[in-house]
C-alpha cells in the first residue's frame, strides 16, 4: 500500500536551521500547487496510506548528500547537513511532485491531482557532488534589478536563489556592487556560500564609492583600503563566505589605469601579489579555515603565467573562459591573446573556473539571447576542465537568468554528475519544459485540474516564516493559495503530445547553434547580439564624427583601416548573419506553429523570441550600412532611407523583445540596458537627421517638395514651402510610399 501525499502535509522540520526552514515553506508551497486534497478529506474518503509527514533529520551520509525513503507513515529525508536537507526537500518536490528546477523561470504549469502517491518501497540516495563549490554570478542584472515580482524587488532575488538550490549549486555573487551588499542576508538565510566580485575583493565597499573626493591610489592611500577590507571581514565573519581576494581596480578595469606609474609587468604584479597576501592574512587571523580563492583574469593571467605574480598555496586559483565558453584569456578592447586559460596536468594546488553562459563586452558577446557556441563545444572544454583536476570551484555567470535556463540546467548536470548526454539532456529538457503533458510525466487524462506558476506571500513564506502548529512545533503547510483565474483542462483532453512536436522543438535548438554567425577564425567566435548592435553603433558614430577616419576599436574583428573598410566588411558579416538568422527564424516560426498552449507560450518567449532578435538585428544592420555606403557616395536620400530602414529593423526587435512581457514578465525587459537595442534605433534616427542635413539643411525644404508635392508644383519657386516643416520621419513615410 502506498502512501500518500496531500496538499497539507505537515513538514516535520522545526528543529532544523533556517535554510532547512525556508526549503521546507518552498516545498510546502508546492504541495498545495500540486495536490488539492487535505489530509483530512483523504481520510474521510477512506484513502489509505495516510501521511503523516515529511520528515527531516540527520544522518551519517557525505557532505551535501541524502538519502529519501518511507518508514512507517512518514516519508523521510535523511541528510548529512543542511544544504543535504535541502536538497533532498527540492528532490521530494522535483521527483515525487513534478515541480521543475525553473518551474519559475520557464513558467511551468503545474497540473494538480488529489495527492501524490509514493511506493514504499522508494528510496533514493544522492551522490557527492562532481564540483565542490559550484554556483552563479548573477552579473549584469539590469533586468532583474528593475522588475519585481508581485510588486516586491527581493522577489527576483529569491527567485533566483531558489533555482540555483534546485539545480544544486551552493555558492552565489547575488549582483554587482550595491546589489551584492543589499542581498547578503538573503544568501545567508538559504544557506548558501556568498563569494565575491573579482573587482571587489574581500566583498569590500569599492573605494571610489567609500572616498568619491580622491584618486583610488593604493600607494597614497593604502590606510583606507586596509580599513575598508577590515570592515568587510568583520561584517562578514562567521557567516559562510568563500572570500575572493584580489586587487585589479575601481570598476572592471585594471588598477593601472587609474595610477600609471605602475607600467611595468614586474611591478603591477609585485603589487597585487602583495596586497593577496595582506588581504589572505587578514582572513585567516579572522577564521584560521577560512576558504579563499582568487580570479586569473584577464590581465591578471597574464601576469601570473609570466611569473610576476606569486600566490599563497592553499588559495584556489579560478581561471576565467574568454566570455565565449573557451578556457583562454578574454579579449581586451583590440588586445586578444588567448593564452590558455588551464593550468599544466599535474599542477598542485586547488583549481577552478568562472565560466560565462552570458557575457556583456561591447563587442560580441550574447546578454539577452543564449550562448551562441554550441552544447558540444561547451563540453568538450567543461570535460578538459575537469581532466585537468579544476573541480574545486564552478562560478557560472548566468546574468539575468531567464534568457539563458537551457545552459544553466546543461551546466547543473555537468556540476552534479561530471558529463553530460548532450542529446539524452535536450530530450529531458524538452519534456520538462515544451510539454503540456502533467508535470510528473503521466497521462493528461488523470490531472483534476492545472495551475499557473504563480507566486503569492501566502504560497511561499519568507524564509524562516512558515507557520508553526500550535502545540506541536511542526512546520505546517498553509491552508489554500492564490490561483490566478481558472483551472483549465490540459490541452489535448488526455490525448498524447505528438512526438514530432517535440523532435521540431530540438531541431530549433540545434539550428540556435547552428544559424550562429562565425565572426572570427577560432571555434568560439560566434556572435551573441552585441556584434548586431555595438559595432553598429561603433561604425555609425564613427560616420558622423569623422567620415575621413576609421572607426577605433574593431582591430579586434578587422584588418581595414578605412571607414569605408570596416563599412564594407561589417555588411558582409551581417548579410551572412541573416542568411543563417533569416532561415532560423522560419524555422522556428514554423514550429510554433504547431505548438499550442503553455508549450507554445514558452517557446515564443524564448526561442522564437531570440530568432527574431538575431534576424531582426541583422536586417537593421545591413540597411544601415548600405545606408552608409549611399551616403558616402553621394546618394544622401537613399542613404537617409536606408538608415530609416534600418531603424525600423532595430525597432522591430525591441517590439519582439517588449512584446513577451505578460503576466508575471511584465517590464522584465524594459532596463535592458547593456545590448540596448531600443539604443540603436535612436541613433539611427540620429543618423537620419545627420544625412538629411548633409543636403537639405539649413532651410530642409527641398526633400519636402521632392517627395510631397506634385510634379507642377516642384518646378514653380515663387515661394519655398507652404506647409510647415516634415519631421524625418514624415519624409522618411514619403519614402517608403515610393521605395518601399
Amino acid at each position: 500500500m502506498d502512501i500518500k501525499l496531500f496538499s497539507d502535509t505537515r513538514i516535520l522540520a522545526s528543529d532544523q536551521p533556517l535554510p532547512v526552514l525556508s526549503a521546507a515553506a518552498d516545498l510546502a508551497r508546492d504541495l498545495r500547487k500540486c495536490c488539492f486534497m487535505t489530509t483530512a478529506e483523504g481520510k474521510e474518503k477512506g484513502e489509505e496510506g495516510i501521511c503523516a509527514g515529511i520528515r527531516v533529520r540527520l544522518g551519517d551520509l557525505a557532505k551535501e548528500c541524502f538519502r529519501i525513503f518511507v518508514e512507517g507513515e512518514e516519508l523521510v529525508c535523511e541528510a548529512a547537513d543542511d544544504l543535504g536537507a535541502v536538497y533532498g526537500l527540492y528532490h521530494i518536490s522535483r521527483e515525487l511532485l513534478g515541480v521543475q528546477d525553473f518551474w519559475f523561470w520557464n513558467d511551468q504549469r503545474i497540473c494538480q491531482k488529489p495527492f501524490r502517491e509514493v511506493d514504499r518501497a522508494y528510496r533514493q540516495q544522492s551522490a557527492p557532488f562532481s564540483v565542490r563549490l559550484r554556483g552563479w554570478f548573477i552579473n549584469d542584472e539590469v533586468l532583474l534589478h528593475t522588475w519585481k515580482v508581485e510588486r516586491r524587488a527581493e522577489g527576483p532575488w529569491e527567485m533566483a536563489l531558489e533555482a540555483l538550490l534546485r539545480c544544486g549549486g551552493n555558492m552565489v555573487i547575488p549582483g554587482t556592487d550595491k546589489n551584492a551588499r543589499k542581498n547578503r542576508q538573503l544568501v545567508f538565510s538559504r544557506g548558501l556560500y556568498l563569494t565575491h566580485h573579482h573587482a571587489e575583493p574581500l566583498g569590500a565597499e569599492m573605494f571610489a564609492r567609500a572616498y568619491p573626493d580622491l584618486v583610488p591610489s593604493y600607494d597614497r592611500y593604502s590606510d583606507r583600503y586596509q580599513k575598508l577590507w577590515e570592515e568587510a571581514v568583520r561584517e562578514q565573519q562567521g557567516q559562510k563566505v568563500v572570500w575572493n581576494i584580489g586587487f585589479r581596480g575601481q570598476g572592471d578595469v585594471p588598477f593601472w589605469e587609474d595610477d600609471p606609474s605602475y607600467d611595468t609587468p614586474a611591478a603591477r604584479g609585485e603589487l597585487i601579489g602583495r596586497l593577496i597576501r595582506q588581504q589572505y592574512d587578514l582572513v585567516k587571523r579572522a577564521d584560521p579555515e577560512a576558504v579563499c580563492c582568487t580570479n586569473l583574469y584577464g590581465e591578471t593571467m597574464e601576469l601570473y603565467q609570466e611569473g610576476f605574480l606569486k600566490l599563497p598555496e592553499d588559495v584556489i586559483h579560478i581561471w576565467a573562459d574568454n566570455g565565449f565558453g573557451k578556457m583562454v584569456t578574454r579579449r581586451q578592447g583590440d588586445h586578444d591573446p588567448r593564452i590558455p586559460a588551464m593550468p599544466e596536468a599535474g599542477h598542485p594546488g586547488r583549481h577552478g573556473i568562472y565560466y560565462h553562459v552570458s557575457f556583456y563586452d561591447l563587442q560580441a558577446a550574447n546578454h539577452i539571447t543564449m550562448l551562441p557556441n554550441a552544447p558540444e563545444f561547451v563540453r568538450g572544454e567543461l570535460l578538459k576542465v575537469l581532466e585537468r583536476g579544476m573541480g574545486d570551484y564552478w562560478l557560472v555567470n548566468c546574468s539575468n537568468i531567464k534568457p539563458h535556463v537551457y545552459y544553466l540546467d546543461f551546466l547543473a548536470e555537468l556540476w552534479r554528475t561530471g558529463d553530460v548526454d548532450i542529446e539524452g539532456h535536450l530530450a529531458g529538457y524538452i519534456r520538462r519544459y515544451y510539454d503540456s503533458l502533467p508535470a510528473d510525466g503521466g497521462s493528461a487524462s488523470k490531472c483534476d485540474r492545472c495551475i499557473a506558476p504563480t507566486l503569492t506571500r501566502e504560497a511561499a513564506p519568507a524564509a524562516g516564516q512558515g507557520e508553526i502548529v500550535a502545540g506541536q512545533g511542526e512546520l505546517a503547510a498553509g491552508q489554500g493559495v492564490s490561483v490566478a483565474g481558472q483551472c483549465e483542462p490540459v490541452a489535448g483532453q488526455g490525448e498524447p503530445r505528438p512526438e514530432g512536436r517535440r523532435q521540431a522543438v530540438a531541431a530549433c535548438f540545434r539550428g540556435y547553434f547552428r544559424a550562429a554567425l562565425a565572426y572570427g577564425p577560432y571555434e568560439d567566435s560566434h556572435a551573441g547580439e552585441q556584434f548586431a548592435n555595438h559595432v553598429c553603433r561603433i561604425i555609425v558614430s564613427q560616420y558622423m564624427r569623422d567620415r575621413t577616419q576609421a572607426a577605433k576599436g574593431l582591430r579586434w574583428a578587422t584588418e581595414a583601416d578605412t571607414l569605408e573598410g570596416q563599412i564594407r566588411w561589417y555588411k558582409a558579416l551581417c548579410w551572412k548573419g541573416l542568411e543563417g538568422a533569416g532561415p532560423f527564424l522560419e524555422q522556428c516560426e514554423r514550429t510554433a506553429m504547431e505548438l499550442e498552449g503553455d508549450e507554445r507560450v514558452l517557446f515564443e518567449d524564448s526561442l522564437l523570441l531570440q530568432a527574431r532578435i538575431y534576424a531582426h538585428c541583422y536586417a537593421g544592420a545591413c540597411f544601415a550600412m548600405e545606408g552608409l555606403e549611399r551616403a558616402m557616395e553621394g546618394d544622401c536620400q537613399r542613404g537617409f532611407y536606408l538608415a530609416g530602414k534600418g531603424r525600423e529593423g532595430y525597432l522591430a526587435a525591441n517590439l519582439a523583445l517588449r512584446s513577451r512581457e505578460h503576466g508575471k514578465w511584465r517590464g522584465f525587459y524594459a532596463n535592458e540596458c547593456l545590448t540596448d537595442i531600443k539604443q540603436t534605433a535612436w541613433l539611427l534616427k540620429s543618423l537620419m537627421g545627420f544625412i538629411r542635413n548633409l543636403e537639405d539643411g539649413p532651410h530642409f525644404y527641398q526633400w519636402q517638395r521632392t517627395f510631397a508635392d506634385p510634379e507642377e508644383d516642384r518646378r514653380v519657386m515663387l515661394i519655398l514651402n507652404m506647409d510647415n516643416h516634415m519631421g524625418d520621419e514624415e519624409i522618411f513615410g514619403l519614402m517608403e510610399e515610393r521605395w518601399g
